[in-house]
This record gives structure tokens, sequence and C-alpha cells, in this order.
């Protein structure tokens, strides 16, 4: 969680409540870390990270889509921003993809 919060910082992010959100409560198996974060004029932000060997493809993106809708109905309420924070090789076509769809890309 500091390795997000210090990279956030950094691009001028600054957040006054960060919980993590375990991927079995949303009924998940991937390994990936999941935030849910409030900045300081009060907008929820959904925080991703992934730590990964293989690249990041299109498959992937469909997948993190899914997950972001199953926290949406777990939190029950809409994120105004959608970060995520990528440890692995990215395929154009998928970096492309994720701003397509509103994510940042870290």
């Amino acid at each position: 969680m500091q390795m997000v919060v210090d990279s956030l910082r950094t691009k001028g992010k600054i957040y006054k409540k960060m919980q993590e959100v375990s991927p079995k409560e949303l009924g998940i198996r991937n390994k990936i870390r999941i935030y849910k974060a409030t900045d300081i004029q009060g907008y929820f932000s959904a925080i991703f990270a992934i730590s990964q060997k293989s690249r990041i493809l299109m498959k992937d993106v469909h997948k993190m889509q899914e997950i972001y809708g199953k926290l949406t109905l777990y939190c029950d309420h809409n994120f105004k921003h959608k970060v995520i924070f990528i440890d692995a090789p990215l395929c154009s076509k998928a970096k492309l993809a994720f701003k397509e769809t509103g994510w940042r890309v870290y």
C-alpha cells in the first residue's frame, strides 16, 4: 500500500482515506490489490495494483472491467476516478483500451 500512496503523491493526488478491499469479498481469485480511496475534494477513486510476470493483454482489460463492476456493486456507488498500477509488461492495445474505458494507467 505504501508504494501506491507514494506513487500517487508524486503525481499530485492526496487521499484522506484509503481502504483495501479483499478480492475474496468480491468473489474473485485474481492476485490483485484493490483500494477504495477518498480524496480531499470528497471524490471516490478505485485503485487497482497488479503485479505479475506475464504480459497484460486485452482479456485482462475485460477482466478488470468485470472486477470494477463487482466493486461498484459491493461498495454501492460509482467511482469518479479509476487508477491502475501495472508492474508487468503491457500490450499497446491493452493500454489503449484501458485509456478508452477511463482508466489512468501508471
